[in-house]
């Protein structure tokens, strides 16, 4: 446990005692992706997080934990040669999507120009 999901926990009420924490742990070491149970595993039924900090901090903590095993694997190029063109992949299909593939309307989503979205298109090969 982190000290954030233990702070979590601790603050708990546990209205079914020692059976209830000791089935949220099990529960918790089976559905927690990473070798660390954080407080964005936590579910809300515990008293973990909700609604946009919850996400927020679910996407910042699962960046963190892929950047953390990344780094300690060999490289051909550099990490961030590779990930950030996929980022901008990931936020450009998004954005269409959500733009029914309006460029205009996708570019201003990313508080980008019309004509920087197309130049990040062709360069990123997403024709």
């Amino acid at each position: 446990l982190d000290s954030e999901a233990m702070e979590l926990l601790q603050s708990y009420d546990w209205p079914g005692n020692v059976r209830q924490l000791v089935n949220a742990t099990r529960r918790l070491t089976v559905t927690a992706p990473g070798g660390i149970i954080t407080s964005v595993d936590i579910p809300e039924d515990l008293g973990g997080h909700t609604g946009v900090k919850g996400a927020q901090q679910e996407w910042t903590q699962s960046l963190a934990y892929w950047a953390e095993k990344e780094l300690g694997a060999t490289r051909v190029r550099p990490l961030v040669e590779e990930a950030l063109p996929e980022f901008e992949r990931t936020l450009i299909r998004i954005a269409l999507n959500r733009a029914n593939g309006h460029r205009q309307e996708a570019a201003k989503l990313l508080g980008w120009g019309r004509n920087t979205l197309t130049r990040k298109i062709r360069s990123l090969e997403l024709d």
